[in-house]
Parts: structure tokens; C-alpha cells; sequence
């Protein structure tokens, strides 16, 4: 069986688990040879029988005289399906890459999808003479800018918020940063000092693109920018937010003076 009959009759079975998932069935022979499925609550569709007996091999539905049923590995099969198509979306639209975190203190194996990341496509730009637009640093540099704003939970609220007023608008509840937690209040002042570092005329467009998703185009639109302005103003913001995050080793300057062995300065 060539791969596109391997992948019809898979296609085929999901549709056949699918269909009895909410209910038994009970199987009826047509005219044609092949198998019509109707569920108790009358919906019907038409199957191949080798699709049925397949089914049955794997364990995945029984069936007693015109009756089916899912088994408890149908749903299972059912669960890697739906990841597996998860994946193939992943490797198809993303950019997955391994690599490895601290968590806990420990390091752990992680999947990034580079897609997802703002600075993801930006990491791919080169300069006229091939190397990065971004260096690694300000690559870096963003990123750490956009962990602490997630954590300081100053993403703008997309849906409706289902926590309990009480907790905050109460008469005893505090409200505002009183009901933050550390570290989200850690994390806010970082995101304002990282925004102090760049100044006023730098960290829009950082701000813009790390945290609030939005593309080069859309920056340039909305800030009424030239074309192909907003990457310069990035690179620039990112570079100056690498140095906040990693200062250089400061250099101590002293007065030097060149003389022979035998010079004593005057007083």
C-alpha cells in the first residue's frame, strides 16, 4: 500500500472513530460492499469495510453482531492524532528549534518555536556585507525584555476576566500593585529601568515589537516612519537595552607620562 491509500484509510478511520464517539452505532451492508454506520442519534456515513475491520484489529472499536463501540484506546488514539496534527502544523508554518533552560535549578530540553517570537524573522536579517542586522546581543536583549514584561502581566487583556471581583474591589481589597505578586512587581520595575536605558526616543519602537507583537510595517504606519526606518530605530534601541542589561567593564583613565629613568616631576 503506497503512502496516499495509508494516509486515506487513516484519514478514513479518524472520521470512523469520530463519528462514534458520542454514541454507539449499529452497521448495515449496502448494495455496493460498503458499510453504512448510523449513531443513535441518526446520523449515518458510509464507510469501506476494510476501514471497520481495521478498527476492530487495532483494538479500537467492538462490535457485537451490528453493534459498535469505541474503546477506551480509541480515545487515546484520538488524543496522539490531534497532537500529531499539532506537529505537522508546527513543522510546516514554524521554526522549531531545541535547546535547553534553567528551571528549578536545573537545565531541561525545550522546544522554541522561532516563528512566535517577534524577533524571530528579524534574527534572519543580514547587512549588506552578510552579517546579522541584530547582533545575538540585542537579540537577547529583546527577548529579556519581553520575558519581564510578560511577567510583570502588562500584556493588554484580550477576553473577559473571570477572577473574583471580591479579591480586589472588595472593601478590604487593596487593589492595584497590592495585588500583584513579587515578582510581577519585580519585573515591572525592571521593564522601567530597561525603558529608562533607551530613553524616550528608543523604547517606543522596542516596546512596539518585543512586547506588543507588531510588525516593522505596522510600527512605520502607525508612527507616520520612512520605510525601512523602524529595523534601524530597533537595531539602535536594542543595542543601547544589550548594554543596560550587560554593562561593559568601565576603564579607569589615569594621566600617563613619558619620561627617562632619572625624571622627577616638578612640584
Amino acid at each position: 500500500m503506497n503512502e496516499a491509500a495509508v494516509a486515506s484509510e487513516r484519514k478514513e478511520l479518524l472520521r470512523l472513530l469520530k463519528l462514534l464517539g458520542s454514541s454507539d452505532a449499529v452497521v448495515g451492508m449496502r448494495n455496493d460492499g460498503n458499510v453504512d454506520i448510523e449513531t443513535a442519534e441518526g446520523r449515518s456515513q458510509v464507510f469501506r469495510p476494510q476501514v471497520v475491520e481495521r478498527a476492530a484489529a487495532l483494538g479500537l472499536i467492538s462490535r457485537r453482531g451490528t453493534q459498535l463501540k469505541l474503546t477506551k484506546d480509541a480515545r487515546a488514539f484520538l488524543r496522539r492524532a490531534a497532537a500529531d496534527k499539532e506537529e505537522a502544523f508546527l513543522a510546516q508554518h514554524g521554526e522549531i528549534e531545541s535547546g535547553t533552560i534553567d528551571i528549578d535549578g536545573g537545565r531541561q530540553k525545550v522546544r522554541v518555536n522561532l516563528s512566535e517570537s517577534p524577533l524571530g524573522p528579524l534574527s534572519r536579517l543580514r547587512d549588506r556585507d552578510g552579517s546579522p542586522f541584530l547582533p545575538a546581543e540585542a537579540i537577547a536583549a529583546g527577548e529579556h525584555l519581553a520575558s519581564d514584561f510578560t511577567r510583570a502581566q502588562l500584556q493588554p487583556r484580550v477576553t473577559a476576566s473571570w477572577e473574583p471581583r471580591l479579591s480586589s474591589h472588595g472593601k478590604r481589597g487593596r487593589g492595584g500593585m497590592a495585588d500583584l505578586a513579587d515578582s510581577a512587581v519585580a519585573s515591572r520595575l525592571a521593564v522601567n529601568r530597561a525603558i529608562e536605558a533607551m530613553g524616550p526616543e528608543l523604547s517606543g519602537v522596542a516596546l512596539d515589537v518585543c512586547c506588543f507583537m507588531k510588525g516593522l510595517e505596522t510600527v512605520e504606519r502607525e508612527r507616520q516612519w520612512p520605510a525601512r526606518s523602524a529595523k534601524l530605530m530597533l537595531r539602535t534601541a536594542l543595542m543601547a537595552l544589550s548594554r543596560h542589561y550587560a554593562p561593559p567593564p568601565r576603564r579607569t583613565h589615569q594621566m600617563q607620562h613619558w619620561g627617562t629613568d632619572d625624571y622627577r616631576p616638578e612640584l
